[in-house]
């Protein structure tokens, strides 16, 4: 299967894989939600080609997760956030506390406060309807509304995931 076709596959997991698959989209998404808004500061930041950081930028413009946008003071152009965006930080800080704990033997480089109690922010997993905190030997995947057909490979292999 091409990478591309990934987002045909009827998985919430997979899909997004065409757009986060890669190392340099999560950086460039790292270095926006640090205040970095300009080519060629993310360029810098990343040390990453023109014509590959210009390839990621667009697919981030092209699923709505960045607009570009002109500057309100200059002549340059910007890329922001959108809330889709926006919506992206829990995932950024789950990788990041993942690795806090499993690659950081020194301790985190970086605390993130909240701003106005100065204490740590963390991500967790609940239930919507008793709120207990939940990992993965708590959660059954079932078949939702998205789902193609009937009992097909996909079927077995979400629940497999989930095991």
């Amino acid at each position: 299967m091409r990478y591309e076709e990934l987002v045909d596959v009827p998985c919430s997991i997979t899909r997004p894989l065409v757009i986060f698959g890669d190392r340099w989209t999560l950086l460039i998404l790292k270095f926006a939600f640090a205040g970095v808004r300009r080519f060629n500061a993310f360029q810098t930041a990343l040390g990453i080609s023109r014509s590959r950081l210009h390839d990621r930028l667009d697919r981030l413009i092209e699923h709505g997760i960045l607009v570009k946008q002109k500057a309100a003071v200059g002549a340059h152009e910007e890329y922001r956030l959108t809330q889709k965006g926006h919506d992206i930080y829990p995932i950024l800080m789950a990788i990041r506390e993942w690795g806090d704990t499993y690659m950081a033997p020194d301790g985190p480089p970086v605390h993130y406060r909240h701003e106005g109690c100065t204490g740590e922010a963390h991500t967790k997993l609940d239930c919507d309807v008793c709120g207990s905190e939940l990992t993965a030997r708590d959660v059954l995947a079932a078949p939702g509304p998205g789902m193609l057909g009937e009992a097909t490979a996909s079927d077995q292999s979400v629940n497999q995931v989930a095991t």
